[in-house]
């Protein structure tokens, strides 16, 4: 079998304000939590583990790939909420998404912090 991801670990300041926004924004589906995890599901069966540990935390990049309706769905949550959000990653083009790959992106910050990057087409 080749490799596939199987999941994360998140790190949060606050793991339940973290959770809500992948709830959200992704529509990952709460399941079964253990020990210091909140635990989401996306698609293929990608395990997002939301924890806050007691450490300073560094910025992580987090890239998901939506269809069209769910990019839709999310960037219209990102617009009606005020959330800032930009077309690049260095916050050049602030308020905007791309058209890259032959699809549509955009970057908002989680609640930690984290840059997470939603798009419609896949780099490669």
């Amino acid at each position: 079998m080749s490799a596939r991801f199987n999941h994360t670990i998140v790190f949060a300041t606050n793991s339940e304000e973290s959770a809500a926004f992948y709830r959200d924004y992704l529509e990952a589906k709460p399941i079964e939590s253990w020990g210091p995890f909140t635990n989401l599901e996306i698609e293929d069966g990608v395990l997002l583990q939301i924890a806050a540990p007691p450490i300073d935390i560094q910025p992580q990049h987090y890239a998901f790939l939506l269809d069209d309706e769910h990019f839709d769905r999310a960037y219209a949550l990102i617009t009606e909420r005020g959330v800032d959000h930009a077309a690049d990653p260095f916050w050049k083009e602030p308020g905007r998404i791309n058209h890259g790959h032959g699809g549509r992106g955009v970057y908002v910050r989680d609640p930690a912090g984290h840059g997470i990057e939603l798009l419609t087409s896949p780099y490669l």
